[in-house]
């Protein structure tokens, strides 16, 4: 059978095709080809979207930290610079590169801007990778947090000494409750609090940044002292030093019954008879002595014991004073120089004697040897350190006389 030329020509053709279309190297190669740029691109997107997002966690990390950083600050007693301070040094640390920071305390939004909390924002622009292929503008992040500062109990005895000894003593045979406030001491000594002898302590709480020695059972609300607590900070801080004025006032020994006026007196205080303070404020320039039967009354009066001089009142005075109950000094009655060095002041008196407001020497010791408090039990003592043996019933709920809440056993938590 003889084959003509136009049949090899289909024959072949055909052979070819179907030996194309079944080429299974040639189909893959081809898909292959195809197909390789959307799955470099989704690849390419996937990890760019996966680093945004771990970028996105980390920024939120460093914003709680640096929330957290700012508010152990404020516990401090710091001001909102060092507040900030410390949160940008925070975030810094963490990794905070050219992104920017805020911080608000309180917040400026949200559910906590009454409260004693601090607020970070932040916010940083990242470079784009494969998606630089559409468009060049950075992709903007975004994280806030807020730490809230909560007290667990009120204090109305204070020693700020960070480190010292006893820095809380109750000893003798005194008897002091303290009802609705607490002990607190910021000293990490291990007998920051002790109470020797046959001395009795009824408060709603012991806490310390140390720990405490008790040579008999101390009643407390709390089930046992809190030690190893964050120190308070000191409650008045923020009250500005009163400055001298001029011309100097004397006190006029002679007299047995005389009424003084506000001002500065340049040398001193030595007090006789019955002695009459007027409201105001009061710079004392020298020692302040309390002597033996004498008759001290005063309402809104506030002492500031300039220096390093220091208050003595004598077991036999009878003392009735109380702080202003509003304007810069409210509720605080002796106020003692934060510029001073070691001393030690001494508050005695018959138990007739009321000090009504704050005995406040963050650079002092104050011996608290009265058998008193003051109006309603008001009195709260803050002080470098503290040595008590009188007969004393302290109260907390003071505000109506214008004292305010020591917040003590402080915590802190990311709440936003």
């Amino acid at each position: 059978m003889a084959f003509s030329g136009p049949f090899f020509s289909r024959f072949f053709s055909r052979l070819t095709l179907r030996r194309f279309c079944e080429g299974k190297g040639g189909n893959v190669a081809t898909i292959f080809a195809f197909t390789l740029p959307v799955v470099v691109g989704g690849a390419g997107l996937g990890v760019e979207t996966s680093y945004w997002y771990y970028s996105s966690l980390k920024l939120q990390a460093i914003a709680d930290a640096a929330a957290y950083a700012g508010a152990l600050e404020k516990i401090q007693g710091s001001d909102t610079a060092a507040i900030t301070a410390a949160a940008t040094t925070s975030a810094a640390s963490n990794g905070l590169g050219g992104g920017t920071i805020v911080v608000n305390t309180p917040p400026t939004s949200g559910p906590n801007t009454a409260n004693k909390a601090v607020e970070v924002i932040l916010d940083q622009n990242l470079d784009r990778m494969f998606t630089s292929i559409f468009t060049q503008t950075k992709v903007p992040e975004h994280a806030r947090a807020v730490a809230l500062i909560t007290d667990a109990s009120k204090a109305c005895v204070l020693a700020l000494n960070p480190s010292a000894s006893s820095a809380a003593l109750f000893s003798g045979s005194t008897s002091v409750k303290l009802n609705g406030c607490s002990v607190m001491s910021d000293s990490i000594a291990s007998d920051s609090i002790k109470v020797q002898g046959s001395a009795g302590l009824q408060t709603d709480c012991l806490i310390t940044a140390g720990g405490v020695s008790l040579s008999n059972p101390v009643t407390t609300v709390c089930k046992s002292p809190m030690t190893q607590a964050l120190p308070a900070s000191d409650p008045f801080s923020n009250v500005p030093a009163p400055a001298a004025t001029n011309p100097c006032k004397n006190v006029n020994g002679n007299k047995t019954s005389q009424t003084l006026q506000p001002g500065t007196y340049c040398s001193g205080m030595s007090l006789n008879g019955i002695v009459t303070l007027s409201p105001g404020v009061y710079v004392v320039q020298g020692n302040m002595k309390i002597n033996a039967n004498a008759v001290v009354v005063g309402a809104g009066v506030t002492i500031f014991m300039s220096g390093s001089n220091t208050v003595s009142m004598n077991g036999n005075a009878t003392v009735t004073l109380s702080a202003p109950t509003s304007g810069t000094y409210s509720g605080v009655l002796f106020y003692g120089d934060r510029t001073g060095t070691a001393a030690q002041s001494t508050f005695n008196g018959t138990a007739d004697s009321l000090l009504t407001g704050a005995i406040y020497f963050p650079r002092q010791q104050v011996n608290y040897l009265g058998n008193f408090s003051g109006v309603n039990g008001c009195t709260q003592v803050v002080a470098d350190t503290i040595q008590w043996s009188g007969n004393s019933t302290i109260n907390q709920d003071c505000s109506s006389l214008g004292m305010k809440d020591i917040p003590a056993a402080q915590a802190v938590a990311v709440v936003e």
